[in-house]
């Protein structure tokens, strides 16, 4: 799998938001989406990202959600990737940082795609499938 790139299985368009949106408002996105993150943009540039996991915490603290900002509770992107990378490696990286969501940047650090654990497995099952 070598030979396999990121830029093959990630999802795009990568669906945003702005580190003062409300959680309320990005719970609202995910669900309309019927995704399990959004990417937290700044002036372009990534900054980090909210998932489903987030939202336990979010839950768990009983924060006053219309008026908690994504900053407060959105993860760092210590693990980004590039389209160009082989998903055996990004597969490793989401096992070694226990993470199912994995940004694609470009060069400039744009974001340009999302790859997922469900992306990864969605192609494994269609080359099972079409080897079979």
């Amino acid at each position: 799998m070598d030979d396999i790139f990121v830029a093959r299985v990630m999802s795009s368009p990568v669906h945003t938001v702005s580190p003062d949106t409300l959680v309320e408002d990005a719970a609202q996105k995910m669900l309309d989406e019927e995704i399990g993150s959004v990417v937290v943009v700044e002036d372009g540039q990534l900054v980090g990202i909210l998932t489903r996991t987030d939202f336990v915490q979010i839950v768990a603290e009983r924060q006053p959600k219309d008026q908690t900002p994504v900053s407060a509770y959105m993860s760092d992107t210590a693990v980004t990737t590039t389209a160009q990378v082989p998903i055996a490696q990004i597969a490793e990286s989401m096992i070694d940082h226990g993470i199912h969501h994995v940004p694609v940047v470009d060069d400039d650090g744009a974001v340009i795609g999302m790859v997922t654990t469900t992306d990864l497995a969605s192609y494994l099952s269609d080359l099972q499938a079409a080897t079979a």
